[in-house]
């Protein structure tokens, strides 16, 4: 009688197995589709919290599916003269594949000061970090320091080095990055040289690294020094700044649609954990 007990046991628990298994890899599955989610708000909001921060380049979050098992595979036997016409696979959920950036322009936004510049088109300037690395950016809010130099909000010298002497009554920024000083004491302009644009095989490969910077990386390539207007890189608008491209009514839109999948990914765990409890109810 007892060995006989145990034998029913053991049988319910067998049959219980697979529905188990299969629950807890439901529970696993949205559980996937709740991280991939919460990144892609993540992604949202740091947006739309620089929807006004000059030059800034919107981000998508990418998401792919994971492994698959294949239970039967499509063109596999059903029968001596038959084959499966359709094949049973269960997937394992989602993961961010990738957080790209979308490089399109922003709009201009007109401000008369002679040392903003906007890249009107493809490209960024070169900015000379304190251990001489150059970095670059969308962002054209420069100013002169205390020593005349052209530098941007941080102090970072723009590449290359422009220095203006004393006495300077104007600056004329030309389209292809000609800067000329005029001085209160002459006729003719003083010509400082020639801002550079910086162009990139895969600019989507660059990094952020905050303060409005981007540094180059093997994905992106050898950054490609160009005079401003020639080889497809944008020319330099003087006296403008480049907003955000973020639109605010995309990313609510967005925000709204990862909400919902979210939730639902919320659900499907509450009725995965539910039906699991089901089955280890079963007497």
């Amino acid at each position: 009688m007892y060995n006989l007990t145990k034998a029913l046991i053991l049988s319910v628990f067998l049959l219980q197995l697979p529905k188990a298994n299969a629950m807890l890899r439901a529970l696993n599955t949205a559980a996937t589709g709740m991280a991939a989610q919460e990144m892609n708000v993540s992604t949202i909001s740091n947006n739309i919290a620089n929807v006004n921060t000059t030059g800034y380049k919107k981000q998508r979050t990418e998401i792919q599916d994971l492994l698959y098992e294949t239970v039967t595979e499509a063109g596999s036997r059903s029968s001596v003269s038959t084959l499966n016409n359709v094949g049973v696979q269960i997937g394992s959920g989602a993961k961010v594949a990738g957080v790209r950036k979308e490089f399109s322009q922003g709009a201009p936004q007109i401000t008369n000061n002679p040392f903003d510049l906007m890249i009107n088109g493809e490209g960024f300037f070169g900015i000379v970090m304190p251990n001489n690395e150059v970095r670059y950016t969308r962002d054209g809010a420069f100013n002169v320091d205390s020593t005349g130099t052209l530098v941007n909000k941080q102090g970072y010298k723009l590449y290359p080095s422009f220095v203006f002497p004393p006495g300077v009554k104007s600056v004329n920024i030309a389209q292809d990055g000609s800067m000329e000083a005029y001085m209160s004491n002459q006729v003719e302009p003083v010509n400082l040289g020639q801002v550079p644009i910086f162009t990139f095989i895969n600019p989507i490969g660059l990094k952020s690294t905050g303060m409005n910077l981007y540094a180059m990386t093997k994905s992106s390539g050898q950054a490609i020094q160009n005079i401003a207007g020639e080889n497809s890189s944008g020319s330099i608008n003087q006296g403008q700044l480049e907003g955000s491209n973020v639109s605010i009514m995309n990313e609510m839109t967005s925000l709204i649609k990862a909400q919902r999948a979210y939730e639902m990914n919320s659900k499907v765990m509450g009725v995965a954990d539910q039906m699991l409890q089901t089955v280890n109810n079963i007497r």
